[in-house]
């Protein structure tokens, strides 16, 4: 007889968080510790969305997108977690670029951007100056129609080297581009240069394992293999949600899911405006990934100079559309080493990662898919024969995850890393005015994408929530049978 993983579950909770990314744990936490009765529903087996691991023989722990937060991760998890969380985030101190136009590494900060801005590319200290002051006072009530590219053409005409250094990274972080409101980038490129890149020491399952046993301690039920069907809507607004074929009375829902499935799949278009409907199937995805991990045999690593980030591109000039083709001219490297599990087994792990699109993945039989994976694992380690000599021999493991092994894990439409474009915020923080209770809090806009950015938004919509069910009569919640 299969386990009925949700035995024991109330017939009524205050509020009912749908997912457990970032932004749904941390929402259920604010939640739970504001004195709601909180259910969290995940229909992964771990929870974390895309903010996991997965473990291999010989040791191998990998980390799926620990790549790097800016320093405002641990002030958020000083507030919303725990000083234990928080006293766990340590700063990468190198950051490499490697391409055509340059090679340098960096902290990753103002300070020295602005050394490498003035000295190594010869700008004028008053427009570094301007352009940083210009994209710290960014906020999202800032004009909408002004691009990043127009942000820099503004402060840096004609030097697509400087765009380069400048864009690269953040694309990488949010999948932005330089047609997107220039807005998004300001936004995300001041919290990194507020003081660096930051990751997480001991890894993401001790993150996740940290953030289970605080949620547990703060009141939230907290249930894994629970795939939501349904979100029942009536008259009123939210009134409750299908689970694992059984209804649970609810106030309010926070869904951390997609948010074109929490609206057309899991709520239906028959219970919203046409006109918000009409404005939701213009919401455009962002873009997804390809991942290849890799492990280096017991007690190999490399320099410490090798850099904990790198950069890398063969391609000339910087393209967003290159950056998600199939024929890949740029990856990410993370390098992991012994002591990011600190209590491990001390194995140095790689991960490179490039964005990508659903489309050149999608629809293939199961050889060409197979092989296509193969591809991608020879073509990576055959780039990172420049960085670590003798790759192939050292690496003892390699496998590679592509759009469509995101979107199995996480369920998330064509694989999508980073949610949606950015009208999809607009779309998002409407949903209370279309249906009462109903509230998002997963990865959209770009600028609410990203560990912190997800992190940031479910306290956002926490507090939205308990704002509305302190004006509403107050409910228990009644144990089944």
């Amino acid at each position: 007889m299969p386990k009925d993983f949700l035995k024991g579950t109330a017939d009524r909770y205050d509020v009912v968080v749908i997912g457990s990314g970032l932004g749904g744990l941390t929402a259920a936490n604010i939640l739970a510790r504001n004195g709601l009765s909180v259910l969290l529903l995940e229909q992964h087996y771990k929870l974390g969305g895309l903010a996991t691991w997965f473990k291999r023989p010989g040791g191998h722990i990998f980390d799926i997108s620990l790549h790097g937060f800016p320093y405002g991760m641990v002030k958020s998890c000083r507030r919303y977690w725990s000083k234990e969380i928080a006293d766990s985030i340590v700063q990468l101190e190198g950051v490499r670029f490697d391409n055509p136009m340059f090679s340098l590494t960096t902290t990753f900060d103002r300070n020295d951007f602005t050394r490498l801005l003035t000295t190594d590319f010869g700008i004028a200290q008053e427009n570094v100056d301007r352009f940083f002051d210009s994209a710290r006072s960014m906020n999202f009530y800032d004009d909408q129609t002004k691009t990043t590219r127009e942000l820099f053409d503004e402060y840096f005409p004609g030097r697509e080297d400087v765009i380069r250094l400048l864009m690269e990274p953040i694309t990488y972080a949010n999948g932005s581009t330089l047609e997107d409101p220039a807005l998004t980038y300001g936004i995300v490129f001041s919290n990194f240069m507020s003081k660096g890149v930051f990751v997480f020491q001991g890894g993401t399952d001790k993150l996740v394992k940290s953030m289970e046993k605080e949620l547990v301690a703060s009141g939230v039920d907290v249930r894994i293999n629970c795939d939501v069907e349904k979100i029942n809507v009536g008259s009123g607004g939210i009134e409750s949600v299908v689970v694992n074929g059984k209804t649970i009375n609810t106030s309010a829902v926070v869904s951390n899911a997609n948010l074109r499935s929490t609206i057309f799949d899991l709520v239906g278009e028959d219970k919203f405006d046409r006109s918000f409907v009409d404005e939701a199937k213009e919401v455009r995805l962002n873009n997804s990934s390809t991942q290849v991990y890799m492990a280096l045999g017991n007690d190999d690593t490399v320099p410490r100079e090798t850099g904990d980030l790198l950069f890398s591109s063969t391609a000339e000039r910087f393209q967003t559309d290159l950056l998600l083709d199939r024929n890949i001219t740029s990856r990410t490297f993370s390098f992991y080493y012994p002591d990011t599990r600190p209590e491990g087994k001390g194995r140095t792990l790689i991960v490179s990662s490039t964005n990508a699109n659903y489309s050149d993945w999608v629809g293939m039989s199961k050889e060409e898919y197979e092989a296509s994976k193969h591809e991608l694992v020879e073509t990576t380690l055959d780039a990172l024969e420049k960085y670590v000599p003798n790759s192939r021999e050292r690496v003892v493991h390699a496998e590679a995850a592509t759009p469509v092994t995101f979107e199995h894990y996480t369920k998330h439409i064509s694989g999508a890393s980073f949610g949606t474009k950015f009208e999809g915020l607009m779309v998002s923080r409407a949903l209370p005015d279309q249906i009462r209770g109903l509230y998002h809090a997963g990865s959209c806009g770009i600028i609410m994408s990203g560990w912190l950015g997800t992190i940031n938004y479910g306290v956002i919509v926490a507090n939205d929530v308990i704002n509305q069910l302190s004006k509403m009569p107050a409910t228990s919640p009644v144990a089944s049978n």
